[in-house]
């Protein structure tokens, strides 16, 4: 906590300072370029791996970068996609999945979650993406190898699902919304983006 702490007086000094006509800007509204649909991963930071300032990007975050199909019982994320997109007006949703992910590790072996229903429970939005797996992958026996494949199916899996919501129906009709599957690699830095032409992730390029 004393770090955190610190850093917040870093930022009111130096940060905010530095950057007060932006702030004041921000305080009369937002305007963000897009939705980034990602993890709770500590490890993930949109804007710093995006270059990023505040107010440029709308961020939904959950474990395991699960967009939930659209109902009463997920109203959550169906309030923020719906906020993003009616309210805000973006252009661009990205499901921003990445590697190492506990939340989809978890899905492959049950064990990690043990002793923690809600995220048994969480999991079941999981399910598209495994069956994506079985069907697809049923010859690969490597865990590394697995896991890369269901973090690969499960951003497709979500852009499958976030179609299931209305206002993305709707903007998607009229082209006001374009949708991106972007893996982030966290150990090299890279970003690979799905092509349907392709049917593959690429890099991610100028």
């Amino acid at each position: 906590m004393e770090k955190l702490i610190a850093g917040l007086h870093h930022f009111q000094e130096y940060v905010f300072s530095e950057n007060e006509a932006l702030f004041r800007d921000l305080a009369m509204g937002q305007a963000p370029l897009a939705l980034v649909v990602t993890c709770s991963d500590s490890r993930i930071d949109p804007n710093l791996v995006l270059g990023g300032q505040p107010g440029d990007i709308f961020i939904l975050r959950n474990a395991g970068n699960f967009i939930p199909e659209f109902g009463p019982d997920n109203a959550a994320e169906a309030a923020t996609i719906e906020y993003a997109v009616v309210g805000l007006g973006v252009r661009d949703l990205v499901v921003f999945g990445h590697s190492q992910c506990g939340a989809l590790s978890a899905a492959l072996d049950p064990a990690l979650a043990e002793g923690m229903p809600s995220v048994q429970s969480w999991l079941r939005h999981a399910t598209p993406a495994l069956q994506a797996l079985e069907q697809h992958y049923s010859h690969v026996e490597s865990p590394a190898m697995r896991l890369s494949a269901l973090i690969q199916e499960n951003v497709l899996a979500q852009l499958e699902r976030v179609r299931t919501h209305p206002a993305v129906a709707k903007a998607l009709a009229e082209g006001r919304l374009e949708l991106h599957g972007w893996i982030y690699h966290i150990e090299t830095g890279r970003v690979f983006r799905y092509s349907a032409p392709d049917d593959a992730f690429l890099p991610l390029t100028r």
